[in-house]
């Protein structure tokens, strides 16, 4: 399986972001894995959450569309029937939703917690496609080393962001231990905004990186047997 990480600017007209992401979805290949950076339709759009979470009503159908043969991950604004709004990731799956979760670990310094409400921390799982172990984290997550535990054994790991240039360093050492860590890969996609760090892409479990903040799509071939490999030779303790 391909795995994809993509890396486009978020600009303030939301149409133009679903159609280059659409774009970059259909010129990946059958059966591969995708994921987008947080927010990228819309962006936290504090002066028009409502638009924003209505857009992305639209966008849902499409991208459900988009994922007949193939796995597409991103967050959306979204907003529940008592008027809360939420950073809703959403795995889309051959047509289907296979796993949601909120962001729990809202961001301090962009006044996210003031607008959106936090998603609940055990929906922080390990879920499964074709046998293969998948886990999200949403960009401010990956700080919290307690959400690290919770998925534990991951084939491979999902951090979308819209990570600040200033912590740039730090989103690529994070994702990277992550990695390592877990003896698993980690894919990374974050905004290609001015004030973003980009440093999207994808590290194995050996701790190999490919990274290219020029690129909009970063791929990388997903191979079980490397997973396999390093959990054998380097016996932590976790299982394949």
């Amino acid at each position: 399986m391909e795995l994809v990480a993509l890396q486009f600017e978020t600009s303030q007209n939301f149409e133009h972001n679903l159609k280059t992401l659409i774009q970059l979805i259909e010129e990946t290949s059958l059966g591969c894995m995708i994921l987008a950076p947080e927010l990228c339709l819309t962006g936290y759009a504090y002066d028009r959450m409502d638009i924003a979470a209505e857009f992305s009503l639209q966008a849902f159908n499409d991208l459900l569309l988009l994922s007949q043969n193939k796995t597409i991950i991103t967050t959306l604004l979204t907003k529940n029937e008592t008027n809360e709004y939420f950073n809703t990731l959403y795995v889309f799956h051959n047509g289907k939703v296979i796993h949601t979760q909120s962001k729990h670990k809202l961001f301090v310094l962009n006044d996210e917690r003031k607008f959106f409400t936090a998603g609940n921390a055990q929906d922080i799982k390990i879920f499964e496609i074709n046998g293969i172990k998948i886990a999200c984290l949403i960009c401010f997550e990956l700080r919290f080393t307690e959400l690290w535990e919770q998925i534990k054994g991951s084939h491979i790991i999902c951090v979308p962001a819209m990570w600040g240039s200033l912590r740039k360093e730090h989103y690529e050492i994070l994702t990277r231990a992550l990695a390592v860590a877990n003896q698993c890969y980690v894919i990374a996609s974050d905004s290609a905004n001015d004030d973003m760090a980009k440093s999207s892409g994808i590290i194995d479990p050996f701790g190999n990186e490919l990274r290219d903040d020029n690129a909009l799509k970063i791929t990388m071939q997903y191979e079980a047997n490397e997973v396999k490999k390093m959990r054998r030779y380097m016996n932590t303790g976790i299982k394949f």
